[in-house]
């Protein structure tokens, strides 16, 4: 039986300021501030997830088709678990930490950081993990003692309406609230002054670059979790059936509507016509009905998306090699494998964010590299397949916001390890304690003791006299010569005859004793 569903409904723009008013108002008589207040915030949110599993499993199935296996590992336990693992360790996050690197002199006014919650907060989700990508900021904001405006995707209204009931019933209605609808909310919100606060937006780049821009206006922080053309390399040393097998599995999760997954891969020419076969192979293990037809196999989330990247492939000049089937009345776009043979194609220099799986041949690991630094230099993820040397001189001479070696996005299903973008696909990093700090201000604080005093007599006027004794208290003495190398003084190169190490010095001493 089907439980019964909340009704999706746009917040009415005239009560928007007074929402966010009534929030920011909360922040400041400090209710959120005693550790126990987020503790029970955190407890009550994980019952309110728990208590309404099979109406986010409704949701997700409307919105998105999602399996109950995807909705449950990607959604639910994922922010039932983060609820509990934040609980569990927030009194340690929260404890103030000795400032490290202190002089000695400068440890009798006990440095130390605070950490503080840095106000009423926004956080503006996404639809393709509507449920993990708007609870897991708000974790993090509840665990820092923030307040905060939630803002979930329109795209996703079922699973929208299932949050704001969660939220409504389960947490401080002054402290937590949701604001419903699309652009013209969104502008609205964004019009609010949040300078002393955060945003916080997981989407596109073209809206995160608005955000960034509107934020700008007032210098109000932002974390933005963006997108990114990523590569994956398959070198000629790789394993053909595992690199086919995981980047599949990466690209049909919710139909491959995953920010991190692969958005092409390039191959070396060598192992292209065996990557190609144990990816035939892959696609008919995974799904031996066909995609349609399985259970486990996501739909698109609406028409726009369906056509845009129908157009991507009508568009392509590449040769289909798998797949290609598409059913507009389901939203439904088969895993579509392509060989393309112009960096120019939209299947590689736009991003899909769909089931599309373009591969291009490449004569060796360098022209990979540079490809991939000139089809986005600095993309969300990036996927290297192959022995270690070669997977380390991918990382080393690319950049990204995270890696998996020999897999498709493990770093990003870690949920306690950090996440976030660089360069053109975000900034600022979130999950586990990353989560608390994201929203958290690290204050640096002394105590002067009112007995130094005499000790701080050099920092008045007059200064006569006073520079030498300055220069002995704090001046240091470097250990490297003008060259830049170290010069580690006569006990060192005694100990190592010399050489400067200690590998070279046993040596040399070996030289010596066996004449």
């Amino acid at each position: 039986m089907a439980p019964n569903m909340p009704t999706f409904q746009n917040t009415p723009g005239g009560v928007i300021p007074s929402i966010v008013n009534e929030v920011r108002t909360a922040f400041h008589s400090h209710r959120t501030r005693p550790i126990e207040y987020r503790l029970r915030q955190l407890r009550k949110l994980y019952w309110g997830l728990k208590d309404n599993e099979a109406e986010l499993t409704e949701a997700l199935r409307l919105d998105l088709n999602k399996s109950l296996f995807e909705t449950f590992v990607t959604e639910i336990s994922w922010c039932e678990n983060d609820c509990i693992f934040t609980a569990n360790s927030l009194e340690r996050w929260a404890k103030d930490e000795a400032a490290e690197d202190i002089p000695l002199t400068n440890k009798l006014v006990s440095p130390k950081i605070r950490k503080d919650p840095l106000g009423c907060v926004l956080i503006i989700g996404a639809y393709n993990f509507p449920v993990q990508l708007c609870l897991g900021p708000l974790i993090g904001a509840i665990a820092a003692g923030c307040t905060a405006v939630l803002k979930p995707s329109e795209l996703s209204p079922a699973t929208a309406a299932v949050l704001q009931k969660i939220i409504s019933e389960s947490l401080d209605k002054s402290c937590y609230a949701v604001v419903q609808g699309s652009v013209s909310e969104t502008t609205a919100l964004l019009e609010e002054k949040w300078d002393k606060d955060k945003i916080f937006y997981t989407g596109s780049a073209n809206i995160g670059t608005l955000i960034a821009k509107k934020a700008a206006e007032t210098l109000t922080p932002v974390t933005l979790e963006l997108g990114g053309r990523n590569p994956a390399i398959v070198t000629k040393h790789a394993d053909a059936r595992l690199a086919a097998r995981r980047l599949l599995w990466g690209k049909f999760v919710n139909a491959g509507q995953v920010c991190i997954s692969q958005n092409y891969i390039l191959v070396d020419k060598e192992i292209l016509q065996a990557l190609v076969a144990e990816i035939k192979t892959a696609m008919n293990e995974f799904y031996p009905d066909g995609a349609k037809s399985s259970p486990d196999y996501s739909r698109i989330v609406n028409e726009r998306h369906f056509f845009r990247m129908k157009a991507m492939i009508d568009n392509s000049k590449g040769r289909i090699l798998h797949g290609g089937e598409m059913d507009e009345t389901e939203k439904f776009i088969e895993p579509t494998v392509v060989l393309v043979e112009d960096l120019d194609d939209a299947l590689i220099k736009d991003e899909s964010f769909g089931p599309l799986i373009p591969i291009y041949a490449v004569d060796d690991l360098d022209e990979a590299i540079r490809i991939a630094n000139q089809v986005h230099s600095t993309p969300l993820a990036l996927y290297p397949f192959g022995t270690k040397k070669e997977t380390d001189k991918i990382l080393n001479e690319t950049r990204s916001g995270g890696a998996s070696i020999n897999d498709s996005y493990f770093h990003a299903s870690i949920p306690t390890l950090a996440f976030g973008g660089v360069g053109e696909s975000g900034q600022g990093s979130y999950r586990g304690k990353s989560s608390f700090d994201c929203f958290t201000h690290r204050r640096s604080i002394t105590s002067t003791p009112n007995w130094m005093e005499s000790l701080l007599n050099v920092r008045y006027p007059p200064y006569k006299g006073k520079l030498g004794q300055y220069k002995r208290m704090a001046l240091m003495s470097p250990n490297f010569d003008r060259e830049g190398k170290v010069s580690l003084g006569w006990f060192w190169w005694l100990m190592t005859l010399g050489a400067g190490s200690a590998k070279g010095g046993l040596a040399r001493y070996l030289v010596v004793v066996l004449g």
